[in-house]
């Protein structure tokens, strides 16, 4: 497998070309959560319940 060593933004915009690209991403970033916020929201509280590394024998009291 060949790894791509390319940049993932080309560099040399201008000033307002560097604006509008992230004014987009923000835009996009946005329209994604609200579209998905249920999911993510499901997904973050499933990451705060997970066991214990250190003792994978207890749980939390709410998982029973």
């Amino acid at each position: 497998m060949k790894i791509n060593n390319k940049p993932l933004f080309p560099d040399g915009l201008s000033d307002e070309a560097a604006s509008v690209l992230c004014a987009f991403l923000y835009a996009l970033a946005d329209a994604c959560e609200s579209r998905y916020l249920a999911q993510l929201l499901r997904h973050r509280e499933a990451q705060q319940t997970l066991y214990d590394p250190e003792h994978p024998w207890r749980f939390r009291p709410t998982d029973r």
